[in-house]
């Protein structure tokens, strides 16, 4: 019963915050942070709601670690590196948690990608294409790269029941609704959402089995099939529908939510420290 008290304590403790504006107040509202900024605002708002635990950020994660962890996971894992100093670069970096047993746990990984200028072009008036006569450009390929370090931190936590990866896209290329923009000439240009030449979603999706998008995705879920049970790591992918940018509130709520939810996930191993209080 303590266990669970201390639990329920555990979800309840940041109640009394209310986001970005209780730690910085009005300014942090003012202007746009990067992802890698809002990263550190996690960081602090964690220390104050939990100050039994220790936290840490840091930029990156070894590709040298990634084999190791896999390694614990079975001895046949992490067996091939080529490159020994290459590593995995998140845009926000990594937050971790340490554990009753002196093990840092990653609870935040996030990212933020724009990719799509289509509607800014539209509004200034410019035309793009080889001889600057389109409305649209064909979208490319710039999120590759996410798909890259989502399999590297799902293989740097497949011992672990969650995964706290959160991608924040932003520009026409991920766009889930069909919108009119108007010129300056006053001629209205339409994006259909559903476009294969713009929408590049699909190939993001792909990073979370086809989950719904804009949800927390942290706790990993187990599936069913015949006589195996399969454990699903899903990025928690988010995207303005109508190619909005991203406001620093909004996302300081969101890796907040995907943050704690790491903690209650891992609380039976942080529970002596928490106590201690």
């Amino acid at each position: 019963m303590a266990k669970k008290n201390q639990s329920n304590r555990l979800t309840q403790q940041h109640k009394h915050s209310h986001g970005v504006v209780g730690i910085f107040g009005k300014e942090a509202k003012l202007h746009d942070m990067t992802v890698g900024q809002v990263s550190q605002l996690i960081l602090t708002q964690l220390k104050t709601d939990f100050p039994e635990l220790s936290f840490r950020h840091r930029n990156n994660i070894r590709k040298e670690e990634i084999n190791l962890a896999l390694q614990k996971v079975d001895k046949e894992l992490g067996q091939t590196l080529f490159v020994p100093n290459s590593n995995i670069i998140p845009d926000g970096g990594i937050i971790e948690v340490k554990d009753d047993y002196g093990n840092w746990r990653v609870i935040l990984v996030s990212e933020a990608k724009h990719q799509g200028k289509d509607i800014e072009n539209i509004l200034a008036g410019k035309q793009v294409g080889k001889n600057n006569d389109q409305d649209l450009m064909a979208a490319g390929n710039a999120i590759e790269r996410s798909h890259k370090n989502i399999s590297e931190i799902a293989n740097y936590m497949l011992g672990e029941s969650h995964f706290p990866y959160v991608l924040f896209l932003e520009g026409s290329n991920f766009l889930t609704e069909t919108i009119s923009i108007t010129r300056p000439d006053g001629r209205a240009v339409i994006l259909e959402y559903n476009s294969g030449m713009l929408n590049r979603l699909d190939r993001l999706t792909a990073a979370n089995y086809g989950l719904p998008i804009n949800t927390n995705l942290c706790k990993n879920r187990f599936v069913h099939h015949k006589d195996r049970a399969i454990m699903l790591q899903a990025a928690s992918i988010y995207t303005h529908g109508n190619g909005e940018r991203w406001g620093t509130e909004q996302m300081f709520d969101i890796m907040l939510e995907i943050a704690k939810t790491s903690i209650q996930i891992l609380y039976s191993d942080l529970f002596y420290q928490v106590q201690k209080k």
